[in-house]
């Protein structure tokens, strides 16, 4: 996609989005045979709602459709959120995250897997999980210093926060599914 439809498509769908009560997070367009796919993924801080995200896709659509920046060919539209497997880039994807496990690659530290405990202007405040039964211990990354960040998936999260094997007997079925 070129930097001028790229800024095009940012222009003419980040007001939808914003007035949507959402942040524009990406646009990408990708051949898929024929056809175009123009990917835009959306999110906010208290998440997204489907009925948003649909809302929000009928009104994208209208404003592609009225305008040139497509073009003329056929064109897919996909209104997303992110998936847990987006990079962490922004310090309001870190505040989005706070509480939940991520890895993190620090330029002079090397790799750190930790928990977000807190986000401020200029980094994280973290909790190192202990191994072995030891204790969590506390760190603290700055922004300047994240080279990457993914969150890493618990499968075996308790309703308190913590970890065990038996999380299912502990959480319920209810809740574990609506926690998913």
């Amino acid at each position: 996609m070129s930097t001028t439809q790229s800024e095009r498509l940012r222009a003419l769908l980040e007001p939808l989005a914003v007035a949507a009560g959402l942040d524009l997070e990406e646009i990408t367009v990708t051949a898929a045979g024929k056809r175009r796919q123009l990917l835009v993924v959306v999110d906010a801080d208290e998440g997204v709602q489907l009925d948003a995200v649909a809302q929000l896709s009928r009104e994208m659509s209208e404003a592609l459709d009225a305008s040139d920046a497509m073009g003329e060919s056929e064109y897919l539209l996909e209104v997303s959120s992110p998936g847990t497997d987006r990079p962490l880039t922004e310090p309001r994807h870190f505040r989005r995250n706070a509480g939940r496990l991520v890895k993190l690659q620090l330029k002079e530290r090397g790799e750190l897997i930790a928990r977000i405990m807190t986000v401020d202007d200029t980094g994280l405040d973290l909790e190192v999980p202990g191994v072995k039964g030891r204790k969590p211990k506390p760190a603290r990354a700055d922004f300047a210093e994240i080279a990457r960040a993914r969150v890493e998936i618990e499968f075996n999260r308790t309703a308190d926060g913590g970890t065990d094997g038996d999380t299912a007997e502990q959480t319920g079925a209810d809740e574990s599914t609506e926690e998913a």
